[in-house]
């Protein structure tokens, strides 16, 4: 009797995934050279490269280990980056206005990362548990609501307005696909944005108390004209256009942006899609974007064919919070959308988004490996029984 087969991973998948790293390693490195050339050039690089191996250590390993032990580490890594989120907000470091950062040298983090893949982990094995029990809002959905707030709570009490709202939507992405009705998630939709108008109102009646204008409110507003305060709130997209614009079809070419000789704040981290355009164009952007748009295939794709729901929503959750924080990012760059200050996955710099997202990559390639598997199993029992 043959041995059963042993699966593979989705490899076209795993190419993507190391074509988008490197070339954030690259891009992160034409944008950062001249903000530390007078002290190391290869700075920020070596950091993030040194995630990157660390980040490509996991994913493997993450990768390589059966889907289904794995699963049984849902609840427990959620329960733990929960604790890491109130933990933060006692010890943690203040950093761009928000005490979310745990400072321990040059592997310190933001659990926040961690937490949007918690929260869709917990969402998918409860939801895979509950099955029907899911369409009942009070023993079935309630609950999973009550957890999420909890989460969104904590992160909005750092705060960080945009990992808030990936969270928000990627959790209620994996609702719907869990089977949840209509009319919850209507209901859902209306208190979300409920929260959302009542949040500004307490930054409007803050800012009038304090007699001093609201940071965020401004960064809100900002995107409708920020000609009106080009020197403040303004500035960092007004920069971000003239890099797009000075790119044009075919781009200034690799490593001649202006716009990061200390113009375009972050231009290494929040706005390095704005280096892209104005280095490779719109075309080379265009191909960048492409690579993305395969990898949201063909990662969905993944998730469609595991015949456990619970993989299948793990998957659409990994694919959606991607998706989600791509929009929004690449989104604030060209001013479609508020800038909320959240990084591009895979290219910006930032170690801790880095290894979170190649994680998250190595969970949906242990369950394309689990798909690979099945198949295989099942072929080799159609060809013995024929």
């Amino acid at each position: 009797m043959n041995p059963p087969q042993r699966g593979t991973p989705d490899f076209f998948l795993l190419s993507l995934t190391i074509a988008l790293i490197g070339f954030g390693l690259v891009m992160v490195f034409s944008a950062s050279y001249s903000i530390t050339f007078q002290d190391d050039p290869l700075s920020y690089t070596k950091r993030q490269t040194l995630w990157a191996i660390i980040g490509t250590f996991v994913m493997f390993l993450t990768m390589n280990t059966s889907y289904h032990k794995i699963k049984k580490l849902f609840i427990p890594f959620f329960l733990f980056v929960l604790s890491l989120l109130i933990l933060v907000l006692l010890i943690g470091e203040v950093r761009n206005g928000a005490k979310s950062w745990f400072d321990l040298g040059p592997f310190g983090g933001q659990p926040t990362e961690f937490a949007k893949i918690g929260i869709i982990l917990y969402l998918s094995v409860m939801i895979g548990r509950k099955g029907e029990k899911l369409k009942d809002f009070k023993t079935g959905l309630m609950p999973l609501l009550i957890m999420v707030g909890i989460v969104c709570l904590l992160i909005m009490l750092q705060p960080d307005f945009g990992s808030t709202v990936i969270l928000m939507v990627t959790a209620l992405l994996v609702i719907i696909v869990g089977g949840a009705r209509k009319k919850h998630i209507l209901w859902l939709l209306g208190i979300a944005t409920s929260i959302f108008i009542a949040a500004i109102l307490i930054e409007l009646w803050t800012a009038e108390l304090t007699n001093k204008p609201s940071y965020r409110l401004r960064r809100l507003t900002s995107y409708m004209n920020p000609w009106e305060d080009p020197l403040f709130s303004g500035h960092q997209l007004i920069q971000s256009w003239y890099a797009l614009g000075h790119g044009g079809l075919t781009g200034a070419g690799f490593g001649q942006s202006i716009q990061k000789l200390h113009y375009l704040p972050f231009a290494h981290n929040d706005f390095i899609f704005a280096i892209i355009g104005e280095e490779l164009g719109f075309i080379g952007a265009a191909v960048f974007l492409f690579i993305y748009l395969l990898f949201i295939w063909r990662g969905l794709l993944v998730a469609l064919r595991c015949n456990d729901i619970t993989g299948t929503l793990v998957g659409i959750g990994i694919v959606g919070m991607i998706s989600i924080q791509v929009l929004i990012n690449i989104g604030g760059v060209i001013g479609a959308i508020p800038i909320t200050g959240v990084t591009l996955p895979f290219i910006s710099y930032g170690g801790t988004s880095l290894l979170s997202t190649m994680f998250a990559v190595g969970i949906l390639l242990s369950i394309s490996r689990e798909n690979s598997k099945i198949e295989k199993n099942k072929n080799l029992t159609d060809t013995l029984s024929s």
